[in-house]
Formats: structure tokens, sequence, C-alpha cells
């Protein structure tokens, strides 16, 4: 895995399965938008900001929060300004936005844009987002594929497929279930396998359930909407704080039981 460009406490979090990533929006191009989320990500605890491919969005979000930046697209040869910008990460993905828009991504397409990809920029990491609406047998598959092709680090998503039927917490881990059983399905591929890249889950989780995404074999976490549709920055602040926590919680659980 390409980790050694990475700074130091996010390969940390990365290795001890705790990374929270705050993403602002593949499509998101509102400059004031993404400074207030970032800073929010910052003064909250996040260790990663997910911003749209754009070198100005880069420069913005690195001085609002001191955090290591990733950059998402869709197309390839827009990594390459961001990259010289400052973003520490590229990534394809994620592919929720596109989907009202009547816009799917195949396997192939996946493929072939993480190709891409890594013949443009090679020394830094690369993450590619597996598209849900693929059978969970196809998504694995596709995940061992990107894995050969240079892929470092995988990410799911789902919430777009998720239709939750019930109010409070139980509505809230319905909304997760279709990434949280991609993470699953992936995990348990990856280590029959013996394939050790990270997995990161994301799409519709919340503190109530960010905590089953590490359960399910997820090395982080990607959360959106549940931080960057708040009306304002303290309430952002307070969700990424809480979010934080949550993992903080689960990861000690999780190492007082294994």
């Amino acid at each position: 895995m390409s980790f050694r460009n990475l700074p130091l406490t996010l390969s940390q979090k990365i290795a001890s399965c705790s990374l929270l990533k705050v993403i602002s929006g593949l499509n998101n191009f509102d400059q004031q938008s993404v400074t207030r989320i970032a800073k929010a990500a910052g003064l909250g605890g996040a260790d990663l900001i997910d911003v749209a491919c754009d070198p100005h969005l880069v420069r913005l979000a690195i001085k609002a929060s001191g955090l290591p930046i990733c950059v998402s697209s869709v197309e390839p040869e827009l990594f390459v300004e961001a990259v010289r910008a400052g973003a520490s990460m590229i990534e394809i993905g994620n592919f929720d936005s596109f989907y009202p828009q009547g816009r799917f991504f195949n396997a192939r397409e996946v493929l072939d844009l993480a190709i891409q990809s890594k013949k443009l920029i090679k020394d830094i990491p690369l993450s590619v987002t597996v598209p849900h609406l693929l059978p969970l047998d196809q998504q694995a598959q596709l995940a061992i594929d990107l894995v050969d092709v240079g892929a470092d680090i995988i990410q799911t998503e789902g919430s777009v497929k998720a239709t939750p039927k019930n109010p409070g917490v139980l509505g809230l881990i319905e909304k997760a279930a279709p990434t949280l059983a991609a993470v699953q399905t992936i995990f348990k591929s990856f280590s029959e396998c013996q394939i050790e890249v990270p997995l990161i889950c994301a799409s519709g989780l919340s503190e109530a359930t960010v905590g089953m995404a590490f359960a399910s074999g997820a090395s982080g976490v990607g959360v959106g909407s549940v931080v960057n549709r708040l009306d304002s920055e303290l309430e952002m602040i307070a969700m990424v704080k809480n979010l934080r926590t949550a993992i903080d919680a689960s990861d000690r659980v999780l190492n007082e039981t294994f």
C-alpha cells in the first residue's frame, strides 16, 4: 500500500481502525460551505476531509482544518492539479450524488477509472468506491479486482438504496445497513484471499452506527450528510465530536473483546 506519502497520524488511524473522514461532497464546489465543513471537521476531531477535486478547495480545506485532504472525482485527469495543491489522497467516487441524475457506474467503468488514476498519480494513495447497486458478491469481486490494479483503499456506499421504515435508532440502523453489509462481505472476501487493504465504510452512517462499521471490518468511516446538512458550524462541530466519541468508544470495546 502506498502509505509512505501519507501523514503519519493518518497512517496510524488507518492501522488502528479508527479513521474518521468527513465528506463535504463530490459535487459541492461552494467555497463557503466547504470551508465551514472543513473547519468543523478540524475542530471536532476528524482525521481526514474529503472534498471535490478542485485545487482551490484543497487549499481552502487545508487552511480551515489543518487536516490531510482527500479529493474525490470520476475524472482522473483532475487529480493532477489537486495533488499539486496539497491533496494527500485521491478517490474515485462516492457515487451517491450521481444516482438521482440517472448516472450509474458498472464494474468495468470503475476498474478503468482506477487504472487511469494510477497511471496519472503513482505515489499518492488511491481510494476507490465500490458501487452499491451491484449485488454483494459482485461488489466483493470488484473490490478484489481493484486491489489487483493498484487501489490502496476500498470504500463502500449504500444510503441511496436504503429506505428506513422506522424512526429513531432503528431507522438509523436501517439507513446504514447496505454499506455495513458491503463492508462485511468485502472484508470476508479479503480475509479469504489474504488481502490486507483497508476498508472505509461510508454513506448513511451516524453516531449510532459508526461502531458497527468497525465491528464489520472497516478501518475507517466516512460521514457526509450527517454533518454537512446541519445549519450551523457549532452543530457541525458538535456532531463531529459525537462521532469521534462513538468511534473511540467502539475501539475500546473491540480491544477489550478481542
